[in-house]
């Protein structure tokens, strides 16, 4: 378990490196950046969580290409070396989404995004982060690396629709993620069953807790949430996701790629069937 202190400075110095870039790159002001995700909530993990943050831009007209080598130049520091060591997705990566400075009092459902990036991919015109869930977690509890703090920035998450967003979100992604990884996805997803466990027997119950109580909670809260509020067959698949997430790498719950893939994806399609009763 890391440190919040260290992973406060991990993220600082990543979030920095990512500014003096995209300063030094774009034809359009960056005037606000906060941190959002695991590392706001106090759950991110080096090696294990990106950076998740929100860009504001000033006046002006971005140049779609600017953002997209800038989005290259910082994606290639922390993807090589990840591409190197056998990694598919990029841990430590700065995943932004750009939004104009005149759009932030508007209902977060009718901002439209300047662009985005996560990973390896970006998006001109499009950004998943600009929903309810990311714009509760900046209102509440986002870091402002520059701007004005996030309660002044006349936010409106549209809290009435984190019930409805969240189901769309399991019935529209994560029933189709347990869908592939146990089909044509299989051979795939046990290539890395650790990763593919966590992501989905954490990332899935976090939804549930959401739609249940109306809070935003970390991928190891979400690991006890589950723990706590399904049976207790669910229990290894949830310990060996957090097992992962923690990187105990002594931990096996559940000792086979194929059972981690399936059991995962099971619990998946529980917790959606579970979330439409609620």
């Amino acid at each position: 378990m890391t440190s919040s202190a260290g992973a406060d400075l991990g993220v600082r110095t990543t979030v920095a490196r990512y500014l003096r870039t995209a300063d030094r790159l774009l034809d359009a002001p960056v005037v606000g950046f906060y941190v959002v995700g695991s590392a706001a909530l106090g759950g991110w993990r080096p090696g294990r969580s990106d950076i998740d943050a929100v860009a504001v831009l000033g006046d002006g007209d971005p140049s779609m290409a600017r953002l997209r080598i800038v989005h290259a130049a910082t994606a290639a520091r922390t993807g090589l070396p990840a591409l190197a060591r056998g990694h598919l997705t990029f841990p430590g990566t700065c995943n932004v989404v750009y939004v104009r400075a005149g759009d932030l009092t508007r209902p977060v459902t009718e901002i439209v995004p300047v662009a985005s990036h996560t990973g390896h991919q970006f998006r001109a015109g499009a950004g998943f982060d600009v929903n309810p869930v990311t714009w509760t977690v900046l209102a509440g509890r986002g870091i402002a690396i520059r701007g004005p703090e996030p309660a002044a920035l006349g936010l409106d998450p549209e809290p009435e629709l984190l019930r409805a967003w969240n189901l769309a979100n399991l019935d529209t992604y994560w029933r189709r993620w347990a869908d592939h990884v146990t089909g044509r996805g299989a051979p795939a997803a046990r290539l890395r069953s650790r990763w593919q466990a966590a992501w989905g027997a954490l990332g899935a119950p976090r939804l549930h807790c959401t739609i249940a109580t109306g809070e935003v909670i970390t991928k190891e809260q979400a690991g006890d949430y589950a723990l706590a509020t399904f049976a207790d067959e669910w229990h290894p698949i949830v310990h060996e996701a957090l097992a992962y997430r923690q990187g105990d790498p002594g931990l096996a719950a559940v000792p086979t790629a194929r059972a981690r893939v399936e059991q995962a994806a099971a619990l998946v399609r529980e917790v959606v069937r579970s979330a439409h009763e609620l």
